[in-house]
């Protein structure tokens, strides 16, 4: 059974009061720290242990109003910044954000849950995304030449798209919020972001580096709010904004890009994921093991690149299970703080309840328990890291995203039968194939119907990648060459010879 720790907090109370104690309480627009308006609060809570860790302003629809004024305010000053000044701020921001990465992931273990150590990887992940775009800020580029009839000639240029709204989600604080902030900074828009009420504290931090790095006022502008649907529904009606960016659920995803058809704006959509992770009966069972682990347990599997569904051969499926099992049977629950600890808490108690059922319907459907498939009593959201065998068509937990540490097996025989298994979802983010067949893999990025695959590899994200995904997986990308040109608009100029 996996073991719960009982180590000693490797940080300490002090430092972590410290380090709380520093973080703004307050909304961040125009360049000031504010109190709401609405006279409410919101208490952010550590989830391994359930307790407040910090109480911050909760914006009311006037502050939301406010945020988008001063973001528009600044939009054409920012816009007009040179694109060498723009990328400075951001490679400043992505120093100062190197000097303090402790800082920063003992913040997100505090109000996230996930392992310091992991929390130290998504610091990391998230400065690539400022180094990145503060490289790309330069080379924003058009074309200019002859039209064919040679009448004129063609200039196509690029500008930013203009106010901003990023709406994102609670499981990385702040690979997400430098995941959309980067592009829309580099390419001269100015932004209003919104964190997940859950998650706030990592996003008040970093625009207090933002700060720090010589951004101007107004041109990242933070509400935090409990009343989301309220206070982002007038901003996104306001034909003054002109983008929309937001990473979460499927079903949110939807109302959200309905809300912005009226005002036509240009949408980011990051949505839901159900990963196949397909294992042939030629795989690398070493590599496809550590792949499995990565894939499926980092940030306690609630991430939506999370592979979702363990598509493996059956020649293959006894032995994967049980070097699988061995692994996962060893990890170590505890609060993120704490040595030996690889399975932090999930995000809530409706995190674990969700758990809890997608497990007992496998169960019922005839699936077994390898290992774990419980929660945990007593303080904090946690669940045993679980390993399901035999998991039956039909089961909820082929259908639905998991987002939590529990690894289901499916076998097939064919290569026919295992593209159909990995595609028979509404989703398409992202996949995980192993083979040493060369050909074989070459198909595979043909027929499986994602917007990402990993062939061999457990991680695929990267600041230098298109990020995102097919089908109701959403829309646009982050990250990449094409990151930035989702803050971009194309115009074209014709100029006559004569």
């Amino acid at each position: 059974m996996p073991t719960i720790s009982t180590s000693e907090n490797t940080v300490g109370a002090a430092r972590e009061a410290e380090l709380l104690a520093g973080i703004p309480n307050q909304l961040f627009i125009g360049g000031a720290w504010l109190d709401s308006t609405s006279g409410r609060s919101i208490h952010v809570h550590d989830p391994a242990t359930g307790e407040v860790i910090k109480t911050i302003a909760d914006a009311s629809v006037a502050d939301g109003a406010a945020a988008l004024d001063a973001a528009v305010a600044a939009q054409d000053s920012w816009a007009a910044t040179a694109p060498r000044v723009r990328g400075e701020i951001l490679r400043r921001a992505f120093e100062l954000l190197q000097e303090r990465k402790n800082d920063f992931a003992l913040l997100m273990t505090l109000e996230m849950g996930k392992p310091l150590a992991e929390a130290l990887g998504e610091v990391a992940y998230g400065g690539e995304f400022l180094r990145w775009f503060s490289e790309e800020a330069v080379r924003i580029s058009g074309r200019y030449g002859s039209n064919p009839e040679g009448t004129g000639r063609m200039i196509v240029s690029q500008h930013p798209v203009g106010p901003s709204f990023l709406i994102t989600p609670w499981n990385f604080p702040l690979a997400m919020a430098t995941r959309k902030i980067a592009p829309a900074l580099a390419a001269g828009c100015t932004v209003v972001i919104k964190p997940a009420e859950l998650t706030p504290l990592t996003t008040l931090a970093f625009a207090q580096l933002l700060e720090e790095a010589g951004l101007p006022a107004g041109v990242v502008n933070v509400i935090t709010t409990s009343t989301s649907s309220a206070v982002s529904g007038p901003i996104i009606a306001d034909p003054r904004l002109r983008k929309l960016s937001f990473t979460g659920s499927t079903g949110v995803g939807q109302k959200l890009i309905q809300q912005s058809a009226s005002g036509v704006l240009r949408v980011s959509m990051e949505l839901g994921g159900n990963a196949p992770f397909v294992i042939f009966e030629d795989a690398d069972l070493d590599k496809a093991v550590e792949g499995a682990l990565i894939a499926k347990f980092r940030n306690i599997g609630q991430a939506c690149t999370a592979a979702n569904r363990f598509i493996v051969h059956e020649s293959l499926a006894d032995a994967f299970a049980r070097r699988i099992t061995e692994r996962v049977s060893g990890y170590g629950i505890g609060r993120g703080t704490e040595d030996g600890v690889t399975i932090g808490p999930l995000i809530n108690d409706d995190a674990v309840a969700k758990a809890s059922e997608l497990v007992a319907d496998a169960v019922n459907r005839g699936a077994a328990i390898a290992t774990g498939g419980a929660a945990i009593d007593g303080a904090g959201s946690f669940y045993e890291p679980t390993v399901l065998t035999g998991v039956q068509p039909g089961s909820d937990i082929l259908r639905e995203e998991i987002f939590g540490p529990v690894l289901a097996i499916t076998t097939f025989r064919t290569e026919e039968e295992a593209v159909a298994l990995a595609n028979n979802t509404e989703y398409g983010l992202v996949s995980y194939v192993f083979t040493q067949d060369l050909a074989r893999g070459h198909r595979m990025i043909e027929k499986l119907q994602t917007g990402m695959m990993g062939l061999n590899v457990g991680v695929v994200s990267n600041a230098a990648a298109p990020f995102g995904g097919v089908k109701q997986s959403g829309v646009g990308r982050e990250g990449g060459l094409e990151g930035i040109h989702e803050y971009l608009s194309t115009k074209y100029t014709l100029i006559p010879n004569s």
